[in-house]
Order: structure tokens, then sequence, then C-alpha cells
């Protein structure tokens, strides 16, 4: 290669990173190929929307083949603390001027035009995320379809009960987008997520994410109606504070929903139909130009909230708001639905008050679905993982990667979203990414990755269809695949209810059957076990090292590390392949042990320890 770069921090190799605390140097170290015939290099780096600023390089030796520059990088030279710098390295050779081009923020190519620069994001020096949350596994739970436990509960009477859980299909429009009310139940409430806490910990479970649990009158509690009550058709506070109670003693976390950009139309706040007794807030919302309420994405039930406004932001982020009274209530801390439609004044109040409630240890998740360190937002540049925010973000560009890797054996893709990740966020968020490949708001995985595509297909149609043997046996082995990678990157994985299990479905509400207790798919429901077992078996995976060893076109190696604990993973979407590695090596999926090389099958995956 003719030219090579190196960042250093504190003098370790960071070459692979691309967050760092404000007030501190960043060296950086070209060598570059004397047959280039460059002068001196410059660095060519701007803070975000600003002009160009460039520095020379300093000559430090040369070998007669290789020059190396170096250069004391300070951020502070373009602003007093956090913020975004984006910089390339420009060299002007006898035949032109050549920049760094970079796909994923760490490799780069050598281009005639300045086209895609380096991202370096420098976050508020005191800025950590909650370590209890490393090594973790979640799980992810809509209430509604996982288990009918027994409590009391106690629906609103227009609320229409289906007893078929194993065959029943959930309600549905006539097509996509179609208004549906959304009000037919099959009964999971809280009593039974907490009776099935013995099972969640076989599965290696320590950490679960609910799905709204507030009283709402739909089934999926989106359309809040009252945030500082527990829904009665979950088993309302009661239900809760023997889950909370239950969990602590199984070693697990709960984290709630936070759906605090909108509210219901049938809600304390709005009250359209008068079930409250009249609006209590009708100032707190979004208004259109002609005085109707402003609703999410034109969802007439799902009035905007304006945060703007003071008092409305501390109903949730006040002494007594709805932030802090789950908090004090026992929870590990929240999701946040839409982050991104949340304004900066919302989630800098929100972090202070969950984290001054929990003495730091609140984790806040965002619904973010692309890069979150350079996210534009309704036209403004977000600052979630600049110190003030947000611990960690759904990780949809991982999803995206995993599934493109399994169905398509693109490994180059996944080797680029995974570097990028890590080159973009500050190392305690990548340690607590919440690691998704399938949600609430995704077709199921296993559908995904074995069924046929959802091509025009109506609701009636999507209702009723159902893999054949061989594609549910495609789907499963592709599961097997990418969950083994989901499990032993960095950040937290998280298990979409019924996944585990061989839930099949395509778009929203499809991907929200209940789950099939008693007929649950053993060869996935075992492998998921052993996922669980691996990472409670290794402090690797509790914040350790990420290194990628190797990849090409459609194989992937990386090593996971902390002090003297190793774990080695390779996966295989390609022909069977031989991979070389020295040592003595123990499979931890099958018990296999390997010596000096690994025989890898087609679309397989091996978590190696030395044996």
């Amino acid at each position: 290669m003719s030219v090579e770069i190196k960042k250093f921090f504190r003098s370790e190799d960071a070459s692979r990173l691309g967050a760092f605390p404000d007030g501190e140097k960043i060296k950086f170290s070209l060598r570059v190929a004397r047959r280039l015939g460059v002068d001196i290099p410059v660095l060519r780096a701007a803070a975000d929307g600003e002009g160009n600023q460039d520095f020379e390089l300093n000559f430090v030796e040369t070998d007669g083949v290789y020059d190396t520059y170096e250069i004391d990088f300070e951020p502070k030279w373009f602003f007093k603390e956090d913020g975004l710098i984006y910089y390339c390295f420009l060299f002007r050779t006898p035949n032109g001027e050549l920049f760094t081009n970079t796909y994923n923020n760490v490799d780069f190519s050598l281009e005639r035009r300045d086209e895609a620069r380096f991202r370096m994001l420098i976050y508020k020096r005191d800025f950590k995320t909650p370590e209890w949350f490393y090594g973790k596994t979640m799980y992810q739970i809509f209430t509604d379809r996982f288990f009918r436990g027994q409590g009391d509960v106690k629906y609103k009477d227009y609320a229409v009960i289906n007893d078929d859980w194993y065959n029943g299909v959930p309600e549905y429009g006539k097509y996509p987008g179609a208004s549906v009310a959304n009000t037919t139940f099959f009964g999971g409430n809280l009593w039974g997520v907490a009776e099935k806490l013995p099972y969640l910990s076989s599965l290696g479970v320590n950490v679960i994410y609910l799905n709204p649990i507030f009283e709402a009158r739909s089934n999926h509690k989106y359309d809040t109606g009252n945030y500082k009550k527990v829904d009665d058709g979950f088993g309302g506070d009661a239900a809760l504070d023997v889950l909370l109670k239950r969990a602590e003693e199984y070693g697990i976390k709960i984290i709630l929903d936070g759906v605090f950009n909108h509210t219901g139309d049938d809600s304390l706040y709005f009250d359209r139909y008068g079930n409250y007794g009249g609006a209590k807030h009708p100032d707190w919302y979004c208004r259109q130009p002609n005085g109707e309420p402003e609703c999410w994405w034109g969802i007439e039930i799902m009035p905007r909230l304006n945060q703007k406004k003071k008092e409305c932001r501390e109903y949730f982020t006040g002494h007594d708001g709805v932030a802090r009274k789950y908090i004090k209530a026992g929870i590990g801390g929240w999701r946040l639905d839409v982050a991104d439609e949340l304004c900066d004044e919302f989630l800098d109040e929100l972090r202070s008050a969950v984290k001054d409630q929990s003495n730091g240890e609140g984790i806040i998740i965002g619904e973010v679905w692309e890069n979150a360190a350079e996210k534009i937002a309704y036209g403004e540049r977000r600052r979630y993982f600049r110190g003030l925010q947000l611990d960690s973000v759904m990780n949809y560009p991982l999803r995206n990667g995993l599934v493109e890797f399994a169905k398509y054996g693109d490994a180059e893709g996944l080797y680029n979203v995974l570097t990028e990740l890590y080159a973009s966020y500050p190392r305690s968020v990548c340690d607590c990414l919440m690691n998704i490949i399938g949600t609430h708001d995704t077709e199921r995985i296993l559908t995904v990755l074995g069924g046929e595509e959802d091509l025009g297909f109506s609701n009636d149609e999507l209702a009723v269809k159902k893999m054949t043997g061989i594609q549910r046996e495609k789907g499963k082995k592709l599961l097997i695949l990418i969950s083994a990678i989901q499990y032993t990157v960095y950040g937290v994985p998280s298990l979409y209810y019924g996944d585990e299990a061989g839930v099949e479905g395509y778009h929203d509400p499809f991907c929200r059957k209940p789950f099939p207790w008693g007929k649950e798919d053993r060869i996935l429901l075992e492998h998921y076990k052993r996922l669980g077992e691996i990472r409670r078996s290794h402090r690797a995976f509790e914040g350790g090292d990420f290194r990628i060893l190797d990849h090409d076109k459609s194989f992937i190696a990386y090593e996971r590390k902390k002090g003297d604990d190793r774990v080695i993973v390779a996966a295989n979407r390609g022909g069977t392949k031989l991979w070389d590695i020295a040592g003595r090596f123990r499979d931890e999926l099958t018990g296999k042990v390997y010596e000096n090389e690994i025989l890898i099958s087609p679309e397989t995956a091996v978590i190696l320890t030395e044996a």
C-alpha cells in the first residue's frame, strides 16, 4: 500500500477508533511511499458545518522506501468541548492531488476528489455508560403476546379477547397502512412475564425490555393514556411490582419503553372522547396552522407532544416526573421510542433525571435506525453520544449487515458495518449497543432469512402465509449462523420473544403473534440456550476488546479479549473454509477440537476458546 495511516491515543494504537474525550491530543503517523513524490502531507479538517483548516505534517524519518510523518492533532483547535470533525489527508504529487476517501471510517483509498472523509467524534470527558449492562443478554417482550399469567387483570369494555392463542391472527387492516383499532387482545400480561422468569433465565437472559405497558387503548400501547399507571389489562401497578421483585431474585433488570414523543388521543392529556373527564393538558401538543393537532406520521390516534414546552418536559423529566417514578420503582432504564423526534432539551433533561435518580446506573437506549454518531434528523445534527443524552441505540446497521451476510454472503459489507460503528462511537457506547436482528417493527427474522419475500402480497395473504419445510430449514440454518455473531460482537444481544422458538411472520402485526408455548422449535431453542451459556461464561463479552482478524468475500473472523479470557469467532457463508490459526481450540457450540487449522462448513459459525 502506498500510504499507511495510524492514530495513537495516550500512546496506544487507536487506528480503528474514532471517538475520543475532550481535552486530549491524537497523534497521526503516516508512512508514505517515496515513489508517490509527495512533498509534505496535509491534514485537512473541518468542524461540522464549518470551513476547512489545513495542517502540514512533520517529517520524522525515512527508510528509503517509505517516509514517515507525524502530527499531534488537538480537537480544541475547532471547539471548546464536544463536537464532530471531518478530515482527510491531502497528498500533492507530480501527477496531481490525491485525497484519502474512506468507506468505513478506517480503511481508505486514494482518489482525485475529496468525497468521503474520516469522522472524529469528541465527547465530554466525564461521559460513561452503565458497566452493569456490559456482557448482558436482553430479551424483548410484547406483553400481550407472551404469556397469560395468573393474576388480576381488567380490560376496558371495548376490548375483544381472542382465545385462540396458538392459531389466532393478530388484528390487521385491509391493506398495509390502513387504520386498525388494535383493540383485540390475546391476554398476555405482566403476571405471565413474572411466571416465565425461570424460562428466561435458562436462556441466559439478564435484561428484559418490555414494549409499552402503561395504560392505553390499544394492544401495542404506543398510544399512551396515562404514563403514571400500568395498564389494568396487563395486571396494573401490582403486577409490575411483583415482576420487579421476582426479576431481582433472578438477577434480571427490567427496561421500559418510553413513548414520550406522542400520546394516545384517548388519554388523560388529550381526551378526545371524554373518557378522562376532559383534557388535562391540551396545550402540550404540536398544532397545525389551522389549530388541528399534529399527529405522529399522520396517525390520528397519536397526537404529538411539544417537548419544547418546559411544562411538558418536566412532566417526564422533573423531580416527580415519569422517568424518576419508575427508576424509583426499580427499573434498570429506558428505551426511548422514536428518539430522533425528541428535542435536545428533552434528552438532556431526561438523562439528568435518570442518572441522578439511579446514581448513574440507569441505561438510556434510543431508537435510532442509522449511524447515531452523525445522525441528522429533521435538519439538525444530533449529539446523542457527546455525553449528555443517550448511552446506547438499537443497532439497526448491524442487523442490516447480518441479514445481507446471511442472505447474500456479503462478508465485506458486514466487515464495513462492524468497523465503521467501532470507529464511530465512544468505546463505552460500543460495549452497550442493543444488538438486534428482530423487533416488533420488523418481519420475523426466520421469515426474512428463509421465507418468500413480501412483494405485494395482500394482508389477507400474509395473515395465513407460512414457510414451507425447506424454507424453514434454510431460515433456521442461517439464523443459527448470524445469531452466533449477534451474541459475540461488541454490545448486548437483544432476542425478540419467540425468535428462539421459531416464530415466523411478515410485517406488523404479523410479527407479533403469541409465543408458541409447548410447540417451540427445539433445535433453535437449544441453540439460544447455548449462546446464553457462552456469554455468561466469558468475561471477554463484558466490554472486552474487539478485533477483526480476517475477512474475505464470504468469511469473517474476529477476536474478543479481556485479560486472559480470549474468544475467537469465525463465520462462513461460502463454501467449505479451511482457516489457519496457530493453537489448539475448542468450538464452544459443538465441542469439536481443532489444532492450527479450522475447517468451517458452509453457512456455519464457530466460537473458539483455547483448548
